[in-house]
């Protein structure tokens, strides 16, 4: 089959032996492979994520020195099984899949290991329990967004947005722009979205976001400092808490304190927006908690490859909810195919180039420019 192949940072198309299932993997001819931010990330300091990873107990991340086929978003159809695999799906049924796979003994990240081959080639092998067959309504190039769009749906359900809540993203990249579109779908009726690029901000608008702000002309967070609902000094808070026991304690015999706490259950007591980091790069954190509203709970969904540093003393004065979000689980996955196929979740914004085999190099110089792509997909066959 031709291939990718990923070695030194550098990119070559090659040919390589057809990828031949082993028992519990399935073959699949790929139509589609979406190029990922983490690629291109992933390319160029594999090596610091590798030795992170390794302290986990995982030591077969891609490094530099190996030759790794990238690509975890594709979509093919069925191609045929190995020995002993109950067959999911009819061989030519079009499928995504999650990028894992049983091989070796072990369990590897399709397209970010050398042991487990990605979607930058004309075949892919997948895990047929992690198989999904694509409604016949959604076409290739819609399904290979589904492992992004799962994402973003896992950062969302991370941030725990209700349909009230403000949400702030930070970074209109391709994962930023997935939470868009995940936010609105999800109901959420506030969504400001904040981002150098004028091409992206024009994309942040197409995806749903309410309020699109260029950060070189106007700060994301200006508008909570006018607002009564989110608090923003640090004394906001203790000022808030007198005057509501100076009104429960006036009440003759009122359990005052059951009375907070039941406010608490409620939702009623202060809290501050959710903001999602999406930009991945050092410092980025630190502007989030700098300058957040009080109670902020941020989502970090964005991919730092390097170390980073931020003030804790901020964060625990502002009572800053710091979580980090990665991938997905199976039902999001599904989840997000549903939405796709439906048209609740419009992705074809997103898809600004195609490209072949050949063209993979150039497209990972192009993604650097973020005024001309968003999403650019791979196709074997072109």
């Amino acid at each position: 089959m031709r291939a990718v192949v990923c070695h030194e940072s550098e990119l070559t198309v090659e040919d390589l032996p057809d990828l031949t299932p082993e028992q519990g993997q399935v073959l699949l001819d790929v139509e589609r492979c979406g190029i990922c931010g983490s690629d291109l990330h992933a390319r160029l300091h594999s090596d610091q994520t590798a030795a992170d990873v390794a302290e986990l107990g995982y030591d077969h991340f891609m490094r530099s020195t190996d030759r790794v086929v990238m690509g975890h978003e594709f979509v093919g159809t069925v191609a045929g099984y190995g020995p002993r695999t109950r067959k999911q799906f009819p061989v030519g049924t079009r499928v995504v899949a999650l990028p894992v796979l049983r091989a070796g003994g072990s369990t590897h990240l399709t397209g970010l290991s050398p042991l487990a081959s990605g979607g930058y080639a004309e075949q892919v092998l997948a895990v047929p329990s992690m198989t999904m067959r694509v409604p016949d309504e959604l076409d290739a190039d819609a399904a290979a967004l589904t492992e992004p769009m799962a994402v973003a749906l896992h950062a969302v359900r991370r941030g725990e947005v209700g349909a009230k809540d403000t949400a702030v993203v930070i970074g209109c990249g391709p994962i930023g722009l997935a939470v868009i579109a995940m936010l609105k779908a999800t109901g959420v009726r506030h969504v400001i979205a904040s981002d150098f690029s004028a091409g992206r901000r024009a994309l942040a608008e197409r995806m749903g976001a309410d309020v699109v702000v260029n950060p070189a002309e106007e700060s994301p967070w200006a508008s909570f400092a006018e607002s009564k609902r989110y608090l923003t000094e640090a004394i906001a808070l203790a000022d808030l808490g007198i005057d509501a026991m100076d009104k429960l304690r006036a009440v003759p015999l009122l359990p005052w304190a059951h009375v907070m706490r039941a406010a608490e259950k409620a939702g009623a007591t202060p809290r501050g927006p959710v903001v999602f980091e999406c930009v991945g790069v050092p410092g980025m954190i630190e502007h989030v908690v700098a300058n957040a509203p009080l109670l902020s709970r941020v989502v970090v969904v964005g991919v730092c490859m390097g170390q980073d540093t931020f003030r804790p003393s901020m964060a625990i004065n502002k009572e800053i909810d710091l979580r980090f979000a990665f991938a997905y689980d199976p039902s999001e996955f599904h989840q997000t195919l549903q939405w796709i196929a439906s048209g609740k979740v419009d992705v074809r914004p997103l898809i600004t180039g195609t490209v072949g085999l050949d063209g993979v190099a150039g497209a990972f110089e192009d993604l650097g420019d973020p005024e001309r792509h968003a999403k650019i997909l791979v196709d074997p066959s072109r």
